[in-house]
């Protein structure tokens, strides 16, 4: 008897979104989000702020760039995003606009997210370890935040 193994998701995704920050030859934090709805109504609506969220990246202090992905038949989405550091990211998911997102889809599925510091940016590299993270070869880091507790 032979066992089938599962498909890996199909995993869309945008083209690169820039930021307002110039590249340099320098440390880069790479944060790696991952949102599963409970349906697809929840799951289209969550995509769709992202892509609204996505029209402000242009202004967006510290971000160095990001691609959003979504997995329609899995009901997930997220982002990879780039930043100078730690503090920019913190200072994005503090925003209101990204703070309205969270509260308007609290108790509507699941996050996940992670983050780690390259030492140089290779788009290349980020998107194939974020890939890893999103289609399940590679374990996350932390387990899943519920909404409730974002």
């Amino acid at each position: 008897m032979t066992t089938t193994r599962p498909r890996p998701p199909r995993i869309l995704r945008t083209r690169w979104t820039p930021g307002p920050t110039p590249f340099a030859l320098c440390p880069v934090h790479v944060s790696v989000t991952d949102f599963t709805a409970r349906g697809h109504v929840q799951a289209g609506a969550v995509a769709l702020a992202g892509l609204r969220l996505r029209r402000t990246w242009h202004r967006t202090p510290g971000a160095l760039g990001l691609w959003l992905w979504a997995d329609l038949a899995g009901r997930r989405s997220g982002s990879v995003s780039v930043w100078t550091d730690e503090v920019a990211l913190k200072e994005f998911v503090t925003r209101p606009d990204h703070l309205a997102i969270v509260r308007a889809h609290r108790g509507r599925g699941a996050l996940r997210a992670t983050a780690w510091t390259a030492e140089d940016f290779d788009p290349d590299e980020v998107w194939s370890r974020a890939h890893s993270l999103i289609t399940g070869p590679t374990p996350w880091p932390h387990g899943p935040v519920h909404l409730e507790e974002a």
